[in-house]
């Protein structure tokens, strides 16, 4: 193997010795990694609106790559490429989902539009691409980084050379999640009821005010009904799929918070205002009421606990912060260092006189497109200042973050808040108060630096595994550029076929982030927030932090996300607990200590890639379902699964809770059978 220096000194052997040609950047390589980025990419702006994050895409590139590549006999720097390039497609679907929908809930935009979208993501991913090329030599390099999905990846890699690749599990569930999908999407034929909700009584009760006597204070009683908006979890794959991969732990804190919001914010709510609203069931029902009045009510004090905590979360990670932005100006000066010509195949990065060159004339374009936001030069040269300097020092952040934690928990939304934050600030100092001009640009610095920090993580992530696998920086660069490009240019269109098919906003499709956004920007340029809920909810949250809870983020997230979307992504966690508690056994009566770690590694990757199945599968038919809508193509009336009025059928509920035991039969039994597999 040949053998080349980490940034510390230390050295490193390749999979692939650095003298060794083999194909890499081919024909075939590009175009199976241009599909990924875009079916991924789609599949994740999907999940992403829906269940409010995304999944990493590494894995399931890297195991379709193999599978697909060694039919056309590919090298494994081949299957490396193919997965770098159609990885990044989720990093980037990811920074749109989570800002560009901003547009539209903060009533910016009327609709989306193709051009504007298409350029603030295709500059944002080009310039997440080309910062981290200046940072890659000493993230990448820096040994002390553990980058622990970038190795649990590789050794995937290098296992499925020898052996089976896993693509079985990944197709399987895919086509398991894609027909439950089917009958159960209302754009379908719904044969499947997704959840059921309903309203719990409690009767009237009567209130009196006391004074400091404990005496009822004359005139104060009123009388009111208690009411309890009760729902099942969704029997959704996807939702499944994502707690099993986040695991136990952070799906109960994520259901916590729609407890929280739910089950004790919403009666207080219903409660109070119960003769308010007993006005409007003559138009509605108490359902109805009960979702718009916590949209009102619960939203605004969720919104204040995700701002404290992505405040904190960087907080926490300030010294991270500090050595990421550190390493990242040192090595542009270490880059001047003129050794480019003296490097190994292993360590050859672009030229970076060109990746400068290419960053100045994007930033020019952005002055451009700014002011067709803005409507002002000058606040338009502004927004683009602040998206240059705020776009680097979060690729660096999350570049860095991404080598200690891996990019699932890439904290991009919190990043992209610290922007948005100073960028509404700076336009109400240049005069855009009050203008829809102002939310426009504020949004659009946001949406660029989203894509910038979430490429730039994603991005860190690919290249370490082709760094252990003895890939050629430069030619991955060149396919992450490649896969950018393809994804920008195509995933516009499946937001906007979800938007029109469900509406984004709506319960089909909260678009959290999103939501966020909107309203902080909105809020700070119109003033049209309600502070005291949305300071209740930075109370909240700090008072989480006072006591030591983990992640006040993720639990404001469940506070804003659909009760039904939270219960679920729960029961994806329990299955994944309960998946470790029966393998345990197995596992620990293995005592060679590598074994044992090894079965683990198996139960987790197996695991894994049958979870990543079942998000893809109902995105991707989700998103066809969504076409099809769009197009005037309404399947229940076609195949006549509509009622007497005409309109389409809810679905079986029995059907619907018979779901959930398949998914959980299929998510334990298979990673349990290959370690037992393993031990015969």
């Amino acid at each position: 193997m040949a053998e080349g220096k980490a940034s510390s000194g230390l050295s490193y052997k390749p999979y692939v010795p650095a003298e060794t040609d083999m194909k890499e950047l081919t024909f075939k390589a590009i175009f199976l990694g241009i599909i990924l980025a875009v079916v991924l990419g789609a599949a994740n702006a999907y999940l992403g609106l829906k269940a409010g994050m995304t999944v990493a895409a590494t894995f399931p590139a890297a195991v379709i790559s193999m599978a697909v590549l060694r039919i056309f006999k590919g090298t494994i720097l081949e299957e490396n490429m193919a997965r770098t390039t159609g990885a990044v497609g989720e990093a980037l679907a990811a920074g749109a989902i989570f800002t560009i929908p901003a547009f539209i809930i903060a009533g910016v935009w009327d609709k989306f539009y193709y051009m504007q979208s298409t350029l603030l993501m295709l500059v944002g991913g080009v310039l997440g691409v080309l910062f981290v090329i200046i940072l890659r030599r000493a993230l990448i390099e820096d040994v002390t980084l553990p980058y622990p999905e970038s190795k649990a990846c590789a050794e995937i890699v290098k296992v499925g050379q020898s052996g089976s690749t896993g693509a079985a599990f990944v197709f399987g569930s895919m086509l398991l999640a894609g027909v439950i999908e089917f009958f159960k999407n209302a754009n379908g034929l719904t044969l499947i009821k997704d959840h059921i909700k309903g309203i719990l009584s409690f009767g009237v009760s009567k209130i009196s005010l006391l004074d400091s006597d404990s005496k009822v204070i004359a005139g104060s009683e009123t009388s009111h009904e208690g009411r309890m908006f009760l729902q099942s979890p969704s029997a959704s794959p996807a939702f499944l799929g994502v707690g099993y991969i986040i695991g136990f732990r952070l799906a109960a804190i994520t259901f916590s918070g729609g407890v929280f919001g739910w089950l004790f914010l919403m009666p207080i709510v219903l409660f109070l205002m119960s003769n308010d609203l007993e006005g409007l069931v003559f138009n509605s029902t108490w359902i109805d009421i009960a979702k718009a009045a916590y949209n009102s009510t619960v939203k605004p004090i969720a919104v204040g606990g995700m701002l404290v905590g992505a405040f904190y979360t960087l907080f926490k990670m300030r010294n991270s912060l500090v050595t990421g932005l550190s390493k990242g100006f040192a090595d542009i000066k270490a880059a001047r260092g003129g050794e480019a010509n003296k490097v190994s195949r292993t360590d050859k990065d672009a030229p970076f006189g060109m990746v400068f060159i290419a960053i100045i004339v994007l930033v020019v374009c952005m002055v451009i497109l700014y002011n067709w936001f803005a409507g002002n030069w000058g606040s338009a040269i502004v927004a683009a200042i602040i998206m240059a300097i705020a776009g680097f020092m979060f690729a660096a952040v999350a570049g860095y973050l991404v080598g200690i934690i891996g990019s699932s928990s890439n904290p991009i939304s919190g990043l992209t808040l610290t922007t948005l934050l100073v960028a509404a600030l700076l336009m109400l100092a240049v005069g855009l108060g009050g203008t829809n001009q102002g939310i426009a640009a504020t949004l659009a610095v946001a949406s660029v630096v989203c894509c910038v920090a979430g490429v730039a993580g994603d991005m860190m992530q690919d290249w370490k595994v082709g760094h252990i696998l003895g890939a050629t920086p430069y030619r991955m660069q060149i396919g992450g550029s490649i896969g950018v490009v393809a994804a920008a240019l195509v995933l516009v269109w499946p937001i906007i076929w979800l938007h029109e098919a469900n509406g984004i906003g709506s319960d089909a499709l909260p678009a959290p982030q999103a939501g966020l956004m909107a309203m902080m920007s909105k809020g700070i340029i119109s003033g049209e927030m309600a502070w005291p809920l949305v300071l209740g909810g930075m109370f909240f949250a700090i008072a989480l932090i006072l006591i030591n809870s983990p992640s006040p983020m993720l639990i404001a997230v469940g506070m804003y996300l659909p009760f039904t979307t939270t219960f679920a992504i729960f029961i994806g966690g329990v299955i994944k607990y309960a998946t470790e508690r029966l393998a345990k056994k197995d596992i620990d009566a293995v005592e060679d200590e590598e074994k044992k770690e090894s079965k683990k590694s198996l139960l987790e990757s197996i695991g894994l890639l049958v979870a990543s199945g079942l998000v893809a599968g109902e995105a991707l038919i989700g998103i066809i379902l969504a076409i099809l809508v769009v197009s005037k193509i309404e399947l229940n009336k076609i195949l006549g699964n509509v009622d007497a009025l005409g309109e389409p059928k809810e679905g079986i509920a029995i059907l619907g809770f018979l779901i959930f035991a398949i998914l959980a039969v299929v998510m334990i039994y298979y990673p349990l059978k290959a370690i037992r597999k393993e031990n015969s």
